[in-house]
């Protein structure tokens, strides 16, 4: 297997690990009585506990740098409570108040505020592009919202401000951290920052009664810790050390997919023809932003 070949399996099967945890959860809080913080918790906890685990075995060295470090430390606070935690608490309550689809989809609008605010940060227009990308992600968002309809709503309010917040927190999830991860061992920083988080409201253990699994719904929290978080991480991060970050976030488009696809075939989400078009919309829109023109339009020359 090549390295490109090896890299695009990795993004492929990482963005989908991340949107097969999404209807995993959906299942869970359908049939158990199952609360997302309480759920955030122990991913975060037990996820982010096995990948700092690696990181002490890998780089120990550079966690000690990190701690020495206070502008780092504010910055993996930041990373860890603004981004990573508040990032999947909104993803989670929004796949409570809707499906692991809708919610996946929405919060995929991220990119396109991550455009809005370096245009607003540079103090310059967005490209041609960038133009093109968000009329497309808002056209769509206004389908799968309404339906195509200005008198109602497809989805519940509480599912559409989870949604948006999940894309806010998304958004501060890609952009806090940089400075760390141009640095540091990717695994490394994201086990400490969601290990922290889950550390701090670690209390909702205690304080929250365990759910009562069945032996599937037990096999499918696991699934969400290991796979849908460690594995997820693990893979997808991994794959830009042997194909292009424009390439990943290509493939990344697997996660909203995927879990389109297990909602629909598993759960029995129904999705009408205009919130299935909204959703293609918000993911070709995001896509087009990954497409080299640029290179095209050099070699077709």
């Amino acid at each position: 297997m090549t390295k490109k070949s090896k890299g695009l399996w990795m993004a492929i099967i990482g963005a989908s690990f991340w949107g097969g945890s999404g209807a995993a959860a959906q299942y869970l809080f359908a049939n158990t009585s199952m609360t997302a913080i309480w759920l955030v918790t122990v991913r975060l906890l037990f996820g982010g506990g096995i990948m700092l685990l690696i990181g002490l075995a890998r780089h120990r060295d550079q966690i000690k740098a990190i701690l020495s470090n206070k502008r780092d430390i504010a910055i993996l606070v930041i990373f860890a409570f603004l981004g990573n935690f508040n990032s999947q608490l909104t993803y989670m309550l929004a796949v409570q108040a809707s499906n692991a689809s809708t919610a996946t989809v929405i919060q995929y609008l991220s990119p396109v505020l991550i455009i809005l605010w370096l245009a607003f940060r540079n103090r310059e227009w967005p490209r041609r592009i960038d133009v093109i990308s968000i009329i497309f992600a808002l056209v769509g968002t206004f389908l799968l919202v309404t339906g195509g309809r200005l008198d109602a709503l497809t989805i519940t309010p509480n599912a559409l401000m989870w949604g948006s917040s999940a894309a806010l927190a998304a958004s501060i999830y890609t952009l806090a951290p940089r400075s760390l991860l141009a640095r540091y061992d990717t695994i490394t920083v994201c086990g400490m920052a969601m290990f922290l988080g889950g550390l701090c409201i670690s209390p909702n253990l205690f304080l929250t009664p365990v759910p009562h699994f069945t032996g599937l719904e037990w096999l499918d929290l696991i699934y969400i810790v290991v796979f849908g978080t460690m594995m997820a991480y693990t893979f997808f991060l991994g794959s830009v050390k042997y194909i292009s970050p424009a390439l990943t976030g290509m493939l990344s488009a697997f996660e909203p997919l995927v879990a389109t696809f297990l909602t629909v075939t598993l759960l029995g989400t129904k999705l009408t023809s205009i919130t299935l078009l909204g959703s293609f919309l918000i993911i070709f829109g995001i896509l087009i932003e990954s497409i080299p023109f640029k290179r095209i339009k050099m070699a077709l020359h």
